[in-house]
């Protein structure tokens, strides 16, 4: 229907008037009241206009407007810190992996996401006993109430920690116990690494909880493990332990420049390898096309590998030596089995709406896989010690690569002074042509050592010639010349 349909409805009905006639016409008579009366009926038609009230369409499009003005307002008052949330559908549905295994817990269920599930029962038990430690351990085994009792005061915030979905299901009671159980439990979990096996874990099972911890739906608000571990006893024990657990999983170096608090363990994770960001002066104002040259490629074209002084996925650069030697610094990289969940998780937490960043991670993979296209590329960044292969064959790790970038959309402004100086290297063409006479030439020692020794051997040759042509006879050249012409 249309707006003019919806404020004015025209509406015909047949009215039907009956008119009833005493015959004689005037008053009825007495005489009259022995007749039968005439009775007409006359079909008349009537057109009724109903026409709206234009006060309901004004309410009906005050309304519409109103959820514009509610949704401008949250987005005003949203947290500084961005909510633990569910992976966007993007990555859910990617065609070249299943998602599941990225993002789905194996053993252990943190948080609301996946609470409750019979596959995880076994780690509930589990969590029951390292909580039971970890009071312990902090001296506050006492205090176990209060601490529960400080979850259950904060469960509201708490709440707004996590996407509004998550948690509709649980009261406070049974949000502020499960918050309770995972926080303590993960504490003690990272305090106590060394010895897990006392709590009857096996390695295996502490490597896949190791990646469970490091899920974006399965992350526990840092808030939550700050205030568990406020008043422990050991509270500068465990904090260390958490740097030391996220240590293990980047070698890179903690950045004291960065102040912002973690929202999570998989923030600090992200926060340690991405590190600080560089100063305006290092962004090149040019506009670079991405080169999109693999390995082979760019050694061929004179530019060599070799590792960051840091393991900082911001710590990319080129360097230029000789005039035609570049040389492009790239930060180490452990590929292993936990490596693709851990670098999707935060591509995944890169891509949540509320979540403000430079896209640092999914940048660096998109700059990494534009270098590997095939396994040699691969093998040079191993020989180099740029990559560290603990998946299997360089075959793998070049497809685990090639994966993980599909559909990706980096920050060209991230790495975009580097690519101009390798495109600009790449196409000035005398830098090429001598960098490949020498690969091509002095790709090894031996064939340079063979190269020095043939100019020493033509340099030899040349000055006995010059010796041989300009150097005045010398005594045994008079005898030799007298014993010729005298034989006897």
């Amino acid at each position: 229907m249309s707006e003019k349909d919806e404020n004015v409805v025209c509406m015909k009905k047949e009215l039907s008037v009956t008119k009833v006639t005493k015959r004689g016409g005037g008053q009825a008579s007495g005489g009259d009241q022995g007749q039968p009366a005439e009775i007409t009926t006359t079909e008349q038609t009537s057109e009724v206009v109903i026409t709206i009230h234009e006060e309901a369409i004004r309410t009906r499009r005050g309304e519409k407007l109103k959820k514009i003005w509610e949704v401008a307002e949250a987005a005003q008052k949203q947290n500084a810190e961005p909510k633990i949330q569910r992976v966007p559908i993007m990555l859910r549905d990617h065609k070249s992996f299943e998602p599941r295994v990225c993002f789905e817990p194996r053993v252990v269920a943190l948080g609301p996401y996946h609470h409750g599930k019979e596959k995880y029962e076994q780690a509930e038990k589990v969590k029951l006993l390292l909580t039971a430690n970890f009071l312990k351990d902090s001296d506050q085994t006492t205090n176990a109430e209060t601490l529960l009792k400080k979850v259950g005061d904060e469960i509201n915030d708490l709440r707004e920690c996590y996407d509004e979905k998550a948690t509709k299901d649980y009261d406070d009671e049974a949000l502020a116990w499960m918050l309770f159980v995972d926080g303590c439990s993960t504490l003690e979990f990272m305090y106590k690494y060394e010895k897990l096996e006392e709590f009857k874990i096996k390695r295996d099972q502490v490597a896949f909880a190791e990646q469970d911890m490091f899920l974006l739906e399965n992350q526990l608000p840092y808030r939550l493990l700050k205030w568990l571990i406020k008043k422990s006893k050991i509270l500068q024990e465990v904090n260390a332990s958490i740097e030391e657990f996220i240590g293990k999983h980047s070698e890179a170096p903690l950045d004291p420049a960065t102040k912002r608090k973690p929202t999570h363990l998989l923030d600090l994770l992200r926060t340690r390898m991405v590190g600080c960001p560089p100063s305006p002066s290092t962004k090149s104002g040019r506009r670079s096309t991405d080169s999109f040259r693999n390995v082979q490629e760019l050694q061929a074209a004179g530019i060599h590998f070799r590792c960051s002084k840091t393991n900082s996925l911001r710590d990319i650069s080129f360097k230029l030596q000789f005039q035609c030697c570049g040389f492009l610094y790239l930060p180490k990289i452990k590929v292993d089995d936990s490596m693709m969940p851990k670098f999707m998780n935060m591509i995944a937490y890169e891509m949540c709406s509320d979540f403000q960043n430079d896209f640092e991670v999914t940048s660096y993979i998109g700059f990494l896989d534009s270098l590997i296209d095939h396994p040699d590329d691969v093998k040079h960044l191993r020989k180099k010690g740029i990559v560290r292969n603990l998946l299997g064959s360089d075959e793998e790790v070049a497809q685990l690569f090639n994966v993980i970038a599909t559909d990706l959309v980096p920050n060209d402004e991230i790495y975009r002074n580097v690519k101009t100086q390798i495109e600009d290297h790449y196409k000035t063409k005398w830098k090429t042509w001598m960098a490949q006479f020498f690969h091509d030439h002095f790709n090894s020692p031996w064939t340079f050592l063979a190269f020095i020794g043939v100019l020493l051997g033509l340099g030899l040759s040349g000055i006995q010639t010059w010796y041989a042509v300009f150097s005045d006879p010398s005594p045994c050249d008079a005898v030799c010349k007298y014993l010729k012409t005298h034989p006897g």
